[in-house]
């Protein structure tokens, strides 16, 4: 065994703990924080019916980003579709047998690394090119999208152009959920790619991208707009209320 498949798998094993317990953490302080008011975004839905109808339409549709900006909306669903996708297809690296929804994807999901990257391309050139945005853009934003175009043009780059053995690539990822290490091939684009990857994984829990389970917890978009017919008492104010 190489010295080099002893360090991507410490690597991996790294992220992947750094990614469970920051994950992990995070969500039991967005369960925990207190929401003492009612502040959902009007219109908001009366209902809990009518919450979760909401925010499915939040999640699959963006639906505030698209009547805040159609531009942003059209490059980032694009994005996120396209990931999507190619988060998809990369499971059968962790299968065997592979499942047949996952064999269905996987045409699909070779073609949405473009689409990936062209939003990608468009919400990066959409912090450079509009004024308002690129005034209150940080470094981190434009090193997160550096970073995740970075890994779709790395991925590209191994189906089209400098091909890997991806045979001897699942075998190493087999080998990590078995605790029992594979070889992993030394081609250069590969390895660039799974480190981008490892990174990713581990500033996950400490970067933007925590929108995606931020958005649940959100109160904005996760209360009912029935406080004149609903009292409505914070988790912490009721435990008070129940001392004695």
């Amino acid at each position: 065994m190489s010295l080099l498949t002893v360090l991507y798998s410490a690597l991996f094993y790294f992220a992947t703990v750094v990614f469970v317990v920051g994950l992990g953490l995070k969500i039991r302080s967005y369960i925990n924080a207190p929401a003492p008011l009612k502040i959902p975004t009007t219109p908001a839905p009366t209902t809990v019916g009518g919450v979760r109808w909401r925010m499915a339409r939040e999640v699959v549709l963006f639906e505030s980003l698209f009547k805040s900006s159609k531009w942003t909306w059209i490059f980032g669903w694009v994005f996120h579709v396209a990931l999507l996708l190619v988060v998809l297809r990369h499971l059968r690296y962790f299968q065997e047998p592979v499942w047949l929804p996952v064999v269905f994807v996987q045409p699909f999901g070779t073609y949405a690394g473009f689409a990936m990257v062209a939003g990608l391309g468009g919400l990066w050139a959409r912090r450079w090119l509009v004024d308002r945005v690129r005034y209150i853009s940080t470094p981190s934003d434009h090193l997160m999208l550096a970073l995740l175009l970075a890994i779709g043009l790395t991925g590209l780059g191994m189906r089209f152009v400098a091909h890997t053995d991806i045979i001897a690539v699942k075998m190493f990822f087999l080998g990590l959920m078995r605790l029992d290490l594979q070889s992993l091939p030394a081609d250069p684009v590969l390895l660039v790619h799974l480190a981008l990857v490892a990174l990713l994984i581990i500033i996950f829990p400490i970067s933007k991208l925590l929108h995606a389970p931020g958005l649940f917890f959100s109160p904005t978009r996760n209360q009912a707009d029935n406080a004149r017919e609903v009292r409505h008492v914070s988790a912490w104010a009721a435990a008070l209320d129940k001392r004695p």
